[in-house]
């Protein structure tokens, strides 16, 4: 299978974040309209943007957590992709993509769950958060990202063993 345009894809980085006990942080989006659907933190990249720079960034502004406040613990070297349903496409992203790239990484919260702010950002991504065992991610995401979390919760797998 041939590798997909770059260009149709919107840049974008995601993060594991994972307490001292290997759980996973998820957050249920405010937006969703149908479903109970939780996600990790994930979010663009701006142009030129660095993307470890863009990952401590969308973290901060989902999760207020501070870049000193986690650890890079491992990083993806390959981006996943995943298409947008055809329902979605012309209308996110003011239609310039038909999808997601995505880079992901696995960060470990050195801080405490009180750094945790939903509201650090003027616009909150989410309105709840909890902690979950990595293996339980697939099955809370909306369905058409699925296949993105079956293979990030395999590559970070080490990680999330208790």
């Amino acid at each position: 299978m041939s590798k997909p345009d770059p260009s149709l894809y919107r840049p974008c980085v995601g993060t594991m974040l994972i307490n001292a006990e290997s759980r996973v942080f998820v957050g249920k989006r405010i937006d969703t309209k149908e479903g109970d659907w939780w996600q990790m933190p994930q979010g663009g990249v701006d142009e030129g943007e660095d993307l470890d720079e863009a990952m401590l960034r969308e973290l901060h502004e989902e999760t207020g957590l501070m870049p000193s406040k986690v650890e890079l613990v491992a990083r993806m070297e390959e981006e996943l992709y995943y298409d947008l349903p055809d329902d979605l496409k012309g209308k996110l992203w003011k239609g310039r993509y038909i999808g997601q790239r995505q880079r992901w990484y696995c960060v470990r919260l050195t801080g405490t769950e009180a750094d945790i702010d939903l509201e650090a950002h003027k616009h909150p991504e989410f309105s709840d958060w909890k902690w979950i065992e990595a293996a339980l991610l697939p099955e809370l995401i909306i369905p058409f990202k699925k296949p993105i979390y079956e293979t990030v919760v395999a590559a970070f797998a080490e990680y999330t063993r208790a």
